[in-house]
């Protein structure tokens, strides 16, 4: 079973990246923040506070979620739009620190790669706890400042305001008790600040190739 790992923090291009690099392998791809997005549109919904552990794990062990090509369907309907939207992006973070939906989405992360013998997956612990014995890991990052006027570039916004929300994403994902976000002790860092986004899908898939190479070496 072939993985790739593609973890980093918010803003660094993870999903862009991987889906492309998916395209260049041929191997298929999984969006695991697609996932918890889905579970916080379903809290939301569902009118539970964030912060009710109990109650939004439960949420996130019992909706049904599809990810087909770029759409995400949640418990049937199509939210590819919806989990995208302001809203989202401000409790997506502190739904996903609970670890009771960081266990619920890990199962069912693990449980999507077994039945496509293997893929691209982009998260934050994908390469440290998901899939820690990766054949391939890359932690991809860019400097505050650049991530901060991606996320303009693509949604709209005031910079200094998406930087500030991308700060507090980074300190929650990092400082979370159930996998924070970090490097894999045997990840590659890949850091796009200076990159197209051609360029890094190129330096991760050569990455990739020299585990090939080593094995047929």
């Amino acid at each position: 079973m072939t993985v790739i790992a593609i973890d980093g923090p918010a803003g660094a291009g993870k999903s862009t990246v991987a889906k492309l690099v998916a395209q260049q392998t041929g191997l298929p791809y999984l969006d695991t923040g697609a996932m918890y997005r889905c579970v916080a549109l379903a809290v939301l919904n569902a009118g539970v506070k964030i912060d009710d552990e109990h109650a939004v794990g439960k949420i996130a062990q019992d909706v049904t979620i599809e990810l087909i090509d770029d759409k995400a369907i949640l418990n049937g309907v199509d939210v590819s739009s919806d989990i995208r939207n302001p809203e989202i992006n401000s409790v997506v973070s502190v739904i996903a620190a609970h670890s009771t939906v960081r266990q619920a989405m890990r199962s069912q992360q693990q449980k999507w790669i077994h039945s496509m013998a293997g893929g691209v997956v982009e998260g934050r612990d994908i390469g440290t706890v998901v899939f820690p014995n990766a054949e391939c890991k890359i932690f991809l990052t860019a400097s505050p400042e650049v991530r901060a006027q991606r996320r303009v570039d693509q949604s709209g916004g005031d910079v200094q305001q998406v930087a500030s929300s991308i700060a507090e994403r980074d300190r929650i994902d990092s400082t979370r008790s159930d996998s924070p976000l970090k490097p894999s002790a045997d990840a590659h860092i890949v850091d796009s600040s200076t990159m197209t986004t051609e360029q890094v899908v190129a330096c991760i898939v050569n990455i990739f190739k020299t585990f090939g190479e080593d094995a047929d070496g």
